[in-house]
């Protein structure tokens, strides 16, 4: 199995497995020094902000950042590529994805983004070649949606939800 990528831009960095034993990939930010990089604040307006000359960007705290790979995927069909954040980054920064994991569908063959959080009170920054999220290649499964006449039953021993199953 081959995931492509092509870069939108001679500087982009190709992803890259940094272990022998790495489930995941390695996205690298490409960041171009006088390019524009959008956010929302933390009361959801969308601005901007240049890359500085020294290839990077500080991510506000509170704010959601598109960061840019300057990377296509050329996803094989029946597959999506699941975006992660890096632990280390999220532990000793606060810096993580939006929205927990991404997912991008074998469809998609626009410019890949990874959407960055910083949930920390402090400025960070972020560097041209910094790595800024993992992910890896998953198999869709095959299966259909249907509507049902009856409603589910009790398939286990489980009772509830939302702590039911204690601490």
């Amino acid at each position: 199995m081959n995931l492509g990528f092509y870069k939108t831009h001679e500087s982009a960095h190709i992803p890259a497995f940094e272990t022998e034993g790495a489930a995941c990939f390695d996205f690298k930010a490409s960041l171009i020094p006088g390019s524009e990089v959008n956010y929302y604040t933390s009361f959801n307006n969308k601005e901007s902000v240049h890359v500085s000359p020294n290839k990077s960007i500080i991510l506000s705290p509170r704010c959601r950042y598109l960061v840019p790979t300057n990377l296509i995927m050329d996803i094989p069909q029946n597959y999506s590529v699941r975006i992660h954040p890096r632990s280390g980054l999220a532990l000793k920064n606060g810096i993580t994805l939006i929205n927990c994991e991404g997912v991008i569908d074998s469809d998609y063959i626009n410019p890949t983004f990874i959407t960055l959080y910083n949930s920390s009170d402090i400025s960070f920054e972020i560097k041209d070649g910094d790595r800024i999220a993992q992910a890896e290649l998953v198999l869709q499964e095959a299966y259909s949606l249907t509507s049902i006449d009856n409603a589910p039953t009790q398939k286990t021993s489980r009772a509830g939800g939302f702590g039911s199953t204690g601490v």
